[in-house]
């Protein structure tokens, strides 16, 4: 790979100030971070947030900074040829699953969540307001996944798939689902590497039955190991005591692998930047990559629309990208280590920046 053209330091504001102009590949609202244009920065995948007030704008080809060149090498992602598809019941490829960096397909196999009521709400999420929109539809089928999926490596080279979901109210918490999802999407395309994200099950052993149906990794997601944080950002969720997580990283770590299983941090969620990296370091010991984001304001999200909350400090980003990216060369583990998954995606943080 050549040298960067990008310091951190403008990695981090692009990642927090966003730019302005449209990339063909975007999208507005959904599960996990969202309301971003699709980029490749210096060889590596990059979402950035869409902001019409921000100083950097990109043009179609260029980044610029008021104005000016800024020299960064960027190109954009462009729409794939799945998109233009339907299935035999009319629906559109697009609202199935979308597109995440150059060669990643994703998609939230369940659109709801027994914790989007406002009193349980994370307050960053938007998962079901795609639902809302018209974007996407409630449940996606496994056949209808396998047909996008094969689409998606045939027409536009996908490399591999993140298959997520909204948490139900059985104790599996959708894991179910998702084994299904997995098995016809592995029997049309065997060769895809593909991850599931699910909350914690209630039975350790359905974290066994996700790698037997193929899944190649898995993301379990916290958000923060701080628990006054998340009580206030995640009250539903937080109700799942902090044991339980670390018992079903362990369980994935034995089933799938060192470095195979990885959770998500959120920088800016008011938890301190030492203990932060000081909470990763212990993931990263158990075998876990932590996937450090910043949080970015959504819109439909309770944090920018209740709340108010802005960006992170750029300082306490780069600090927090560092420390742990360091962490994490120290160990052997990067997220292109990951067979598939956000983590091994990596546009929506920076680790892979500085070689995390």
């Amino acid at each position: 790979m050549p040298e960067p053209t990008t310091t951190l330091s403008t990695r981090v504001d692009l990642a927090l100030l966003g730019i302005r102009g449209r990339p063909p590949v975007s999208r507005t609202a959904g599960a996990g971070p969202s309301a971003d244009g699709h980029l490749v920065i210096d060889g590596l995948n990059a979402a950035i947030p869409q902001n019409p007030d921000s100083p950097f704008e990109f043009d179609g080809n260029r980044v610029l900074f008021d104005g000016v060149d800024t020299g960064i090498d960027v190109t954009a992602v462009q729409r794939p040829a799945f998109y233009d598809l339907v299935t035999a019941d009319g629906v559109p490829y697009e609202k199935l699953a979308r597109l995440h960096g150059r060669d990643v397909l994703a998609t939230t196999v369940v659109q709801t969540c027994i914790r989007y009521a406002p009193d349980q709400r994370c307050r960053f999420c938007t998962i079901e307001e795609s639902l809302r929109s018209g974007a996407t539809v409630a449940v996606k089928r496994p056949a209808e996944l396998a047909e996008v999926a094969e689409a998606a490596v045939r027409l536009d080279g996908v490399r591999q798939m993140v298959l997520t979901t909204g948490t139900s109210a059985g104790a599996d918490r959708g894991a179910v689902h998702l084994a299904r999802c997995v098995r016809a999407v592995k029997a049309a395309v065997p060769g895809l590497p593909i991850q599931v994200q699910c909350e914690p099950p209630g039975d350790l052993a359905v974290i066994g039955d996700l790698r037997r149906a193929g899944a190649d990794s898995i993301g379990i997601h916290v958000e923060s190991l701080d628990d006054d944080v998340r009580r206030r950002w995640m009250p539903g969720k937080s109700t799942v005591p902090l044991a339980d997580y670390r018992a079903a990283w362990r369980e994935a770590v034995r089933v799938f692998g060192r470095n195979q299983v990885s959770t998500y941090l959120l920088v800016g969620l008011g938890e301190d930047p030492d203990e932060l990296i000081s909470g990763a370091s212990e993931l990263i010991t158990m075998g876990v990559y932590p996937f450090v984001v910043p949080f970015r304001p959504q819109p439909g999200s309770l944090a920018t629309e209740t709340d108010g909350v802005g960006t992170p400090d750029p300082a306490v980003l780069e600090k927090v990208t560092r420390g742990v990216a360091e962490q994490l060369q120290m160990a052997g583990m990067t997220g292109t280590g990951q067979k598939a998954g956000c983590a091994a995606c990596g546009a929506c943080g920076l680790l892979q920046n500085v070689g995390g």
